[in-house]
């Protein structure tokens, strides 16, 4: 008999500070690069406490959590597994240090961002520039 595999659920957090930056982190762990701050949902645990744990780890920010953006789920935007990430809007104060699994944290203006964006990070940040610029969300 086959083993059935379900995606594994994960979070990421878009969170912005003052003066439109938003906080990446550079992963210390493949795949590498520059990402938003996230991981995998514990069991047992919310979606968005999930969301405020992991910024808390990796960057030290302790965030306010605003909305749910958007959950994406293609099953080829983690090249480890089929994950699905439901992706928060956030606030924080302060500036973010990388820790955990995080080799390090910054921000960036929205129309700066690093290139080598892991994941389909950079398909949320598009997305998210459109709708701080149109109040659009994507569409199903």
């Amino acid at each position: 008999m086959a083993e059935y595999r379900n995606p594994k659920p994960t979070v990421d957090c878009i969170i912005e500070l003052p003066g439109e930056r938003i906080v990446l982190i550079r992963r210390k762990n493949p795949p590498v690069g520059w990402a938003l701050p996230g991981g995998f949902v514990d069991e047992g645990e919310a979606l968005h406490t999930a969301a405020a744990r992991e910024a808390l780890e990796e960057t030290g920010l302790t965030v306010k959590l605003l909305e749910q953006f958007f959950t994406y789920s293609d099953p080829k935007r983690d090249p480890r597994q089929h994950t699905i990430s439901t992706v928060y809007l956030a606030t924080a104060e302060g500036e973010p240090k990388g820790a955990d699994d995080a080799a390090e944290a910054r921000t960036f203006p929205l129309d700066a961002l690093p290139q080598d964006l892991c994941f389909d990070h950079g398909t949320i940040l598009s997305d998210y520039r459109t709708y701080k610029r149109t109040g659009q969300r994507r569409k199903l």
